[in-house]
């Protein structure tokens, strides 16, 4: 977090009272964003601070969201681990154990969910800056999303879909 955001749009959302959970296919992470009236953590020298007990840092932060309206999910996720570890992208952008991460999912329609984010990290970045701006589709409940590992299968079916350099194909 928030790479994972960046990485791969192969993405669940799941949502029940107490909080929204979101499943990433890549690496097949999940994260949760309480939506149950808690508290941001604080951030305190290496870790976050929650009900006055000390956390350690997080791979993917601590996420709380509050409901803006009927339609807007206004989330800030921190406490994730520093830049040695955890990179706002896969370009190797650096982030610091200051970071925090704000998302808004807003419903435009029915089918159409966008899902924004600004980066927040006064140690790394002069200024908030907004990343990411995405349209969500609604998929069909149904739908199987194909893991994707790094495999001999999953080799030989895209060298047999778009060729292989290697042998001339």
């Amino acid at each position: 977090m928030p790479r994972y955001n960046h990485y791969d749009l192969g993405v669940q959302i799941f949502q029940d009272e107490y909080k929204v959970a979101i499943l990433y296919q890549y690496d097949n992470r999940w994260r949760t964003i309480w939506t149950d009236g808690r508290s941001l953590p604080k951030l305190v020298d290496g870790g976050v601070e929650i009900d006055g007990k000390y956390r350690e840092p997080s791979w993917l932060g601590y996420s709380v969201g509050k409901w803006i309206d009927d339609y807007t999910l206004e989330v800030v996720t921190l406490g994730t681990m520093p830049e040695e570890r955890v990179w706002l992208d896969n370009t190797g952008r650096p982030v610091s154990d200051q970071l925090r991460v704000k998302e808004t999912f807003r419903r435009l329609s029915n089918d159409v969910l966008e899902w924004s984010e600004t980066i927040e990290d006064p140690k790394i970045y002069t200024r908030p800056w907004e990343t990411m701006k995405l349209p969500l589709t609604l998929q069909d409940s149904r739908i199987d999303l194909v893991n994707r590992y790094c495999s001999i299968s999953e080799i030989e079916t895209y060298n047999e879909i778009y060729g292989n350099p290697l042998s001339g194909k």
